[in-house]
């Protein structure tokens, strides 16, 4: 537990410095200063800076560990300690000044999900856990919510618009759980969307197409907080690029049979 500590130590520091970095910059408003990665994918230099300057903190604290960054360094891989950063997780959102992006920071320790951190970059607010340590905010400890009626259930998602082939699918599943709940929502930071989880606003979540550094510190802390993380098969989810479905376990099993069906 005191190396998780000390792990957690360092990504919030890392994770306060890459926040406060975002915040201390003027908005790129101007579209010619948006870089396109694919459709509907931006990044700009926020992006890379803030990376570069969390990878510094965190190699720093940690010499010899891999930043698997999504921005600089994607393709990262290694055994033994791996920080997995995304530096502005809902850039699109960023750019258009929409309050809803973060910055995300897990620690694996041999594969497995040690530390994470996420921090809520417009509202300046930090969430953390560790492997048995429990999630919180501050003293609040995290709790997923109690709902297990799905026609109660808030359902967060995300748009596989990286994966258009996945759309027709998609819109099947979406217009199905759209009837069975009371209502669905997409913020655009997969991160933040665990949190909600994590803290009882969301119930469920699920998604078609998210890479590791878009779930890896929110899928920690959304465990720690009683809840579940599994891929379309129900499934442990290996850290990779694909789909992930979410949420307290009532409503988490609920989605599963409905995406299986």
């Amino acid at each position: 537990m005191n190396q998780h500590q000390d792990l957690l130590h360092l990504a919030t520091t890392a994770a306060r410095r890459g926040a406060e970095h975002i915040r201390s910059i003027t908005r790129p408003v101007d579209p010619a200063d948006w870089g396109l990665k694919g459709v509907s994918d931006f990044v700009t230099r926020v992006d890379r800076d803030t990376e570069s300057l969390i990878g510094e903190v965190l190699l720093a604290g940690t010499p010899g560990a891999v930043v698997l960054g999504e921005e600089l360094t994607p393709g990262a891989s290694g055994s033994g300690l791996v920080w997995v950063v995304d530096p502005l997780d809902g850039t699109t959102n960023y750019l258009h000044g929409y309050p809803a992006y973060g910055v995300s920071i897990a620690a694996m320790v041999e594969g497995e999900l040690a530390a994470g951190v996420v921090v809520d970059v417009s509202r300046n607010v930090l969430y953390h856990a560790t492997a048995g340590g429990g999630a919180w905010c501050g003293e609040r400890r995290l709790r997923v919510s109690q709902v297990t009626e799905p026609a109660l259930a808030l359902i967060g998602t995300g748009f596989p618009f990286k994966v258009p082939d996945v759309l027709p699918a998609y819109l099947e599943q979406f217009a199905t759980i759209l009837q069975r709940t009371s209502g669905i929502r997409r913020a655009g930071a997969a991160s933040l969307d665990f949190v909600d989880l994590a803290l009882g606003r969301l119930d469920g979540f699920w998604e078609l197409y998210l890479a590791p550094w878009d779930v890896a510190a929110g899928a920690l802390i959304l465990r720690e907080a009683g809840g579940m993380v599994t891929d379309q098969e129900g499934r442990e989810p290996v850290l990779r690029h694909g789909a992930f479905v979410a949420g307290n376990p009532a409503i988490h099993a609920w989605l599963l049979s409905v995406l299986r069906g």
